[in-house]
């Protein structure tokens, strides 16, 4: 499964189409290049307005899925954190340090402004920390969300 709007061309979305049993793209883009592509293993979710929610509600309505994994970046994370759709976050850390106004972070999206807005937060709780070669660190972390009357 993948969400895409623009970044996939014809060439991207046969080459997933070749690798898959089923692949499925949610899109709110109506002009997607998937439109006119013709492959069995491809189902697109037209969505007006991307819904995760209702996303995986089909996803796992129509195709049994009942767990995903998700690598995306800062702006579907981000998403993905704000309506609590994340139990786990494993977070591999690499012994780079990268930075600058314009780079993009685990979380990006809209920012929280007020304490109503605190229950969109996820806490996270440490499960596992993992040593791995060339001082890389993986960490697995529970989501916890807090409700709007509990605060961090």
């Amino acid at each position: 499964m993948i969400i895409d709007n623009k970044h996939l061309n014809e060439h991207g979305i046969k080459y997933f189409c070749a690798l898959s049993k089923k692949f499925v793209l949610i899109t709110s883009n109506e002009k997607h290049p998937a439109f006119h592509i013709k492959d069995d293993t491809l189902h697109i979710l037209y969505q007006k307005e991307l819904s995760l929610k209702n996303a995986l509600k089909t996803l796992k309505a129509e195709y049994g899925c009942e767990r995903i994994t998700i690598q995306t970046g800062g702006t579907l994370n981000g998403l993905f954190l704000r309506e609590k759709l994340l139990d786990y976050i494993d977070i591999v850390v690499a012994p780079v340090l990268i930075g600058g106004k314009d780079t993009s972070t685990l979380i990006d999206g809209k920012s929280i402004f007020s304490q109503k807005e605190l229950s969109k937060l996820g806490i996270l709780k440490l499960q596992e920390c993992v040593i791995l070669e060339n001082s890389f660190l993986r960490l697995r972390y529970e989501v916890i969300h807090p409700s709007a009357s509990e605060h961090p």
